[in-house]
């Protein structure tokens, strides 16, 4: 596998006569070796896959024919077979009969299968067909083996004198004597038994949760079940006539333990209960005080009987007071003096923690097959391309009498950092300005200089690879690095120049501002940053707001509503393509924002994270309002058409959403083709610390999304720039296509959901009047003038009456909705202009007048 670095060491003075050396191209192909032939590796895994079948033909045969053919080729070598090949009964002739009786009989037993079927996955792997990772199955397979073998040689033992068959093996027979020898049959039993334990948690991590349920022995959960049974009794007795107390203790041989005892008699009493179970029922008054009383065998005492206050805060719903019982089980260090059975179990049993994901507790996350593997994402080093770099760079730099001491490349999937440390009394400026005389001797589309490199006393010179690679999706998701993430929100956006996968947390940046050109990757972007989250989080964790007034991008999306997706209680559809709905949900996000602050404060607590944690240890009562509250990611597309259309009645709301949903767990991702300062204003800026910027054209769109020029230096196709707090950081954005997506996206859809999408609060525009056509009082001032206009040019839309009149928007919905209500223009059609339902001037004038 090729290296994700290579750093060699240049001193000034040798560079200077250096030439591009044929020997080191020759040493680097020896290094490939067998595997890295396509041919090589796909013929090997054929022949694995061929031996394996032949193994387990022959193996399956010896249980048939090796009774006949064990005389014949015990003692054998390999070299004598072929003189008793004719003689052999086995299907696959002499070497398949040696072999089943060497690897079965003489091995591993029967678990010699396990091998057959280890060459047969190693070569689906060798011809690229498999994925499998080959050390934790290589393991599997081992401890399988040896437990088989083990399991069969304890198992049948003393059965191989009617056999020619060692089930077991040599290794199971023998060794499985020496353990009888050694620790006897029962501890050759528990050791199998532990050996198996073992193999099963190495296979899954599910068994150690079916083993601890298994093994959980509830003692009070059994003392109770005894109690409800003797309750019943005592109900069924109650209605017996009355016994004086007298003859009651001579029949019971006990002493009666009454409720307003005090404790220490009431403990002094029920120690002296040893010879039969009792179990007596008295009324208790609620100014009596509870009596705890407290098993001997646990090791503190039980709580005291809640009152009925504590009961429904603990959503009992349970407001009389509890009838107080005595329980004698039999046994003088288990007396318990309690309430009903029903709180009992209250107590002795605590509430569970809440779970979020119990409504849909069979959803299964997207699997790995459903993305593409594209292997042509490996990165190669291309050793020759290295070397000319180099050269071509210490020449350039020598020609303006600068020197360097070393020089470093640093291999990524599209780019090569080259590190140079400046010989003493070098200016770091005079490197950064010829920027463009070593692009043009790198003849490179584009190259960028970093200098200083931060951390490090070295300057760093972005150079394009000859042959870039795409990563893919699949290679960034099914990394170890990505499936071991604790992040709340992980985004994996790609591989670093290091080629190293880059995962950021959504919730530390806390909202992300993208930017690029058309074509540049942006779409892509928003596609892994959102696949990533569908990923990682369970629909009860996570919910999205997408807005797309391009109505092509997100709308993939819709099949997962039920899921993933929040949207207004009146809306017909999850994803947002109009943009009158732009403005309502966003402000309905800001009394979300709202509403949750307020349960945060009445939790006494700062963050989502501390709540949802509050919650879920039931310490917050629903009753009071508390909810469990997903994370709301909201992801705009083409932010620029919104300001045009909205402009401040969406930037207010975003700013404010910006500025405070953080603690909330509201995050926004924005992204716009045109990263101007009219679109992307300082007050956006300030509250989008994260940025993302694909290539663009000009150095002031790159200085205005990154306050820093180098966007417009990248070479396109997913290349960006990250920056976090000031740091930026080059990556190569994952690809994952419309395809994947879909997949994805069918295989969410086909599991049970919810029964609606995730409801955000509702939202109504004070301002704004839909029933006023015809009130001539609560008409705008424009209302005759903008009909008259919309008739005689036949289109009717809000953002022409913006143009027109030059008004806000909220005034041109208003007029908008005025002309609609008195039947001038047509219902709106989303993105399309509204139609117009007057024919000419003429009949406008006399619907007019008609509505003085």
């Amino acid at each position: 596998m090729p290296t994700n670095q290579d750093e060699t060491q240049i001193q000034s003075t040798p560079l200077e006569g250096a030439t591009p050396a044929e020997g080191s191209v020759q040493e680097e192909k020896p290094r490939k070796g067998l595997f890295k032939n396509e041919q090589a590796s796909f013929i090997t895994g054929i022949i694995l896959i061929i031996f394996s079948v032949y193994l387990t033909i022959s193996f399956i045969s010896f249980f048939f024919t090796g009774s006949a053919d064990q005389s014949k080729i015990e003692n054998l070598s390999v070299g004598e077979l072929s003189s008793i090949s004719n003689d052999i009964q086995n299907w696959t002739g002499a070497f398949g009969a040696y072999l089943s009786n060497l690897m079965i009989n003489r091995w591993m037993g029967i678990s010699a299968f396990i091998v057959a079927l280890w060459l047969y996955v190693v070569g689906r792997r060798f011809i690229k067909v498999a994925h499998t990772r080959m050390i934790r199955f290589t393991i599997s397979c081992a401890l399988s083996i040896i437990v088989l073998s083990l399991f069969f040689g304890f198992i049948f033992l003393h059965s191989y004198n009617h056999t020619f068959l060692y089930l077991g093996g040599y290794h199971g027979y023998y060794t499985t004597q020496w353990l009888n020898a050694w620790i006897g049959p029962w501890g050759t039993a528990l050791l199998i038994a532990a050996l198996t334990i073992v193999l099963l948690v190495h296979l899954s991590y599910k068994t150690i949760d079916y083993i601890r349920r298994a093994s959980s022995v509830n003692l009070t959960g059994r003392a109770i079940q005894a109690i409800k049974h003797k309750a019943a009794k005592v109900s069924e007795e109650s209605h017996e006539e009355d016994v004086d107390d007298e003859n009651k203790n001579q029949m019971t041989d006990e002493p009666e333990v009454r409720a307003d005892e005090p404790k220490e008699e009431t403990s002094a009493k029920t120690e002296q209960t040893t010879t039969h179970q009792s179990i007596e029922t008295t009324e208790t008054t609620p100014d009596e005080e509870p009596v705890d009383s407290m098993p001997e065998f646990l090791d503190a005492p039980v709580e005291p009987i809640p009152t009925p206050e504590e009961m429904q805060e603990s959503a009992t719903h349970d407001h009389e007071e509890p009838k107080r019982m005595t329980i004698d089980t039999g046994d003088p260090s288990f007396v318990i003096e309690t309430a009903e059975t029903e709180e009992l179990a209250t107590q002795a049993a605590p509430m569970e923690d809440y779970d979020p994901t119990k409504d849909l507790s069979h959803y299964k996350r997207p699997t790995f097959d459903l993305l593409d593997k594209r292997e042509s994402s490996e990165v190669e080093i291309n050793m020759e391309e290295q070397a000319a770099n180099k050269k071509l760079i210490t020449e350039t730099l020598k020609n303006y009498n600068i020197g360097i001491s070393s020089i470093t490349a640093t291999v990524g999937p599209t780019v090569t950092l080259y590190e140079i440390k400046p010989e003493a009394g070098v200016r770091i400026a005079r490197i950064k300005s010829l920027e463009n005389d070593i692009a043009l001797s790198l003849s490179a589309l584009g190259i960028r200089i970093i200098a200083p490199i931060p951390g490090k006393g070295t300057v760093g010179i972005e150079v394009p690879n000859k042959d870039p690679k795409m990563v893919s999706m699949y290679s960034v998701l099914a990394s170890r690095k990505f499936q071991e993430c604790k992040y709340e929100l992980p985004l994996a956006l790609g591989k670093s120049i290091t080629n190293e996968v880059f995962i950021a947390d959504l919730c530390k940046m806390p909202h992300i501002l993208v930017a690029g050109a058309t074509g540049q990757g942006k779409s892509v972007g928003l596609n892994a940053i959102i696949t990533s989250l569908l990923y990682k989080k369970h629909p009860a964790q996570l919910k999205f707001v997408l807005v797309d007034p391009k109505m092509v991008e997100f709308s993939i999306y819709s099949s997962i509503e039920r899921h993933f997706m929040a949207k207004l209680p009146d809306a017909e559809k999850a994803v947002i393509t109009d943009s009158d709905k732009v403005i309502a949900t966003l402000n309905s996000l800001c009394i979300e924002m709202d509403n949750r602050y307020a349960l945060l404060a009445k939790a006494n607590v700062r963050t989502i994270k501390e709540y949802n944690e509050e919650f879920i240890h039931r310490r917050l009562n629903p009753n009071n309002g508390h909810k469990f509250m997903p994370y709301i990611v909201v992801v705009i597309d083409e932010f620029a058409d919104l300001i045009m259309m909205a402009g401040r009645d969406v930037e207010m709301p975003i700013a404010r959403i910006a500025q405070k949903a953080r603690a909330v767990g509201i995050h926004m991702v924005i992204a716009t083709q045109r990263p101007s300062t009219t679109v992307i204003t300082g007050n956006i800026k300030a509250n989008f610390p994260a940025r993302i910027a694909f290539r663009v054209m000009q150095m002031v769109d790159s200085r205005t999304i990154l306050d820093a020029p180098g966007a417009n230096q990248l070479i396109g196709r997913g290349d960006m720039l990250f920056t976090e707090g000031g740091e930026l950081k080059r990556i190569q954005c994952a690809f994952i296509d419309t395809p994947e997506v879909k997949r994805i996206c069918e295989y969410i859809s086909k599991q049970q959901g919810y029964p609606e999408a995730y409801e955000l609060p509702e939202y109504k525009n004070a301002d704004s009047d839909t029933g006023g056509g015809n009130d001539i009082a609560n008409r705008d001032p424009l209302f005759e003038e903008a009909a008259k206009m919309i008739v005689v040019s036949g289109q009717a839309s809000t953002s022409s009456l913006q143009r027109r009149y030059s008004i806000g928007y909220n005034r041109a919905g208003r007029l908008m909705d005025q002309l609609e209500a008195a039947g001038i223009v047509g219902p709106s059609e989303g993105g399309k202009p509204r139609q117009v339902l007057i024919s000419d001037i003429m009949a406008l004038e006399n619907k007019l007048e008609l509505m003085k």
